[in-house]
């Protein structure tokens, strides 16, 4: 799908996110606006490891990295006087260029050699943070301004501040994914040479990719700092981070623009009524009940719902 019935698409499914993203806050509990907040935070991890990983099929951990990054880079903005919504802006173009940079220096890897490498760079940055002390706090941690609303209103500005995020990511996936960028790393994907052997410019793709999923990761990180208003390394450079949007991207469906947010919606559903009836054992039993997901069903939740949907047409038809 193309052009003019593409653009009016994304916007009925802008406008229809919105509605209900403001039913939510008129209506909604504390409880009801914290799981979306938190479903919203997920979606955007989701999504932005899915340019990276699912597309063009390079298994990246680095999430936790620029996230952790994004929000002591918040922190550290807000400190020297930045209001919050410059300080957001400032980090995201903080995550453009270290994510850049750092995908010059390891996306020549793959497979596991870039999965190490990506998953080192958190542990890196985790060090320097505590060591800065100076600076960030160590590992004491910083604390962070707040914002001079109620209670009430704070939990309603950052749920909106993350469904602004998960629905810029979101669309960013949509356009990639009809753009000659999402083929390009759909070839990467299926075979790395052969498609730079047959002209395809890899090197900017994987760049590309690999730099705008570093943005969202950081504008996550700097969004969630503020919320919480008190970051230290073991919290934001938790290695969680880095496995939870490769989890809920499998789930729904990876190389899919809608697959993590469904993957999102299921993977937070079941880690509440895990949460919730687990106490002492969710994540175990969290973390089992992922592996049968994914062992029997591969394609994720996308590729069911795709089935369904095209057998009910085929019924309807006949």
């Amino acid at each position: 799908m193309s052009g003019r019935p593409a653009v009016v698409q994304d916007a009925a499914i802008a406008l229809i996110a919105v509605t209900a993203v403001a039913a939510v806050a008129v209506l909604g509990d504390n409880y009801v606006v914290r799981l979306a907040t938190t479903l919203f935070l997920y979606a955007s991890l989701a999504l932005s490891w899915n340019l990276i990983g699912g597309y063009a099929g390079y298994p990246s951990f680095a999430t936790a990295a620029f996230f952790g990054l994004g929000a002591y880079a918040n922190g550290v903005l807000q400190a020297a006087g930045l209001p919050f919504a410059v300080a957001w802006i400032g980090v995201a173009g903080i995550a453009a260029v270290c994510g850049a940079l750092l995908g010059f220096c390891i996306l020549h890897l793959r497979g596991h050699y870039f999965a190490i490498a990506s998953l080192v760079v958190g542990d890196v940055l985790r060090e320097i943070v505590n060591s800065w002390t100076s600076l960030t706090g160590g590992g004491m941690g910083m604390n962070l301004p707040l914002i001079a609303f109620s209670a009430d209103m704070q939990a309603r500005f950052f749920m909106g501040g993350f469904f602004g995020l998960a629905l810029a990511a979101f669309l960013v996936a949509r356009l990639i994914d009809r753009r000659p960028l999402g083929f390009t790393l759909r070839c990467i994907e299926q075979n790395d040479t052969a498609a730079a052997m047959l002209g395809a410019d890899t090197r900017f793709a994987k760049s590309a990719a690999f730099t705008i999923a570093c943005i969202f990761a950081g504008a996550a990180g700097a969004i969630y700092a503020s919320w919480v208003s008190y970051i230290d390394p073991t919290d934001v450079f938790d290695v969680l981070y880095s496995v939870k949007p490769i989890i809920m991207a499998l789930l729904g469906g990876i190389g899919t623009v809608t697959g993590p947010v469904i993957g999102a919606v299921v993977f937070l559903g079941l880690e509440e009524l895990f949460w919730r009836n687990f106490l002492e054992t969710h994540e175990g039993v969290l973390g089992l009940l992922v592996v049968l997901l994914v062992l029997f069903l591969p394609d994720g939740i996308h590729r069911l719902l795709t089935i369904g949907r095209h057998r009910t047409w085929r019924a309807a038809a006949s």
